[in-house]
């Protein structure tokens, strides 16, 4: 059975523009939702993509709805899909990138293994997975979700959220919280000149955290009790 929703409004181009400036490393020092498990790494190193969420659920061995969904994509889009547990077959390899990036795709995201791994970084194309496999899907028509919310690597994911991936994970957000964690995590990229000019003055780390005077506080707390 299959489970079809509406394709997606988009993320607002200038949201996105706002997004791709920024580093999911640097939301991640005051943000834990919305981050896709660390076990799924990007396959081409050095790239940071933004797009809107179009989302995938696929079952087992199965791979209809993903070939569907690549019919339906736009260029921007980032094609998100929850596996549904199977870490065994690979959805995602030479074919299915050919026709991604035909229709615009910037990237996937795919909460399993991909496979055609040469054929990927020839394309050029961005995709986060869990590793690699030699077993692939097949069009077994077993039914599936497209644009519904789904799982993937542990992160809710509904069509239409606004997707940042980089070198070290993956970030869904809401688009309508796009322009607000965007602006925090550019001023907190802002302060880092700042503080490679104090660690370069001389000053030493523990000093500008606040964590040498809470050792020293702590130790003196402790020798006083004695």
């Amino acid at each position: 059975m299959y489970k079809v929703g509406p394709i997606p409004s988009a993320v607002a181009q200038e949201d996105l523009a706002l997004l791709a400036q920024i580093e999911t490393a640097t939301v991640g020092h005051w943000r834990h939702l919305g981050f896709v498990n660390r076990a799924v790494q990007p396959m081409l190193k050095g790239r940071r993509v933004v797009g809107t969420a179009i989302t995938v659920a696929i079952p087992s061995m199965d791979s209809v709805l993903l070939h569907h969904a690549l019919g339906i994509a736009r260029p921007g889009d980032i094609i998100v899909v929850d596996r549904l547990g199977d870490d065994r077959h690979a959805c995602w390899g030479g074919g299915v990138t050919l026709a991604a990036k035909a229709a615009g795709v910037v990237a996937a995201v795919v909460d399993g293994p991909c496979t055609d791994i040469v054929e990927i970084q020839a394309s050029d194309f961005p995709i986060w997975s869990r590793g690699l496999s030699s077993v692939t899907t097949r069009q077994y028509n077993l039914g599936g979700a497209l644009n519904v919310p789904i799982c993937c690597g542990g992160a809710v994911v509904c069509p239409g959220d606004a997707i940042l991936a980089d070198d070290c994970g993956v970030l869904v957000l809401p688009a309508d919280e796009v322009q607000e964690v965007a602006r925090l995590a550019l001023l907190k990229q802002s302060n880092i000149i700042e503080f490679e000019k104090r660690i370069q003055s001389g000053l030493k780390l523990g000093e500008i955290s606040g964590a040498t005077a809470k050792v020293l506080g702590a130790m003196a707390d402790a020798e006083a009790q004695k």
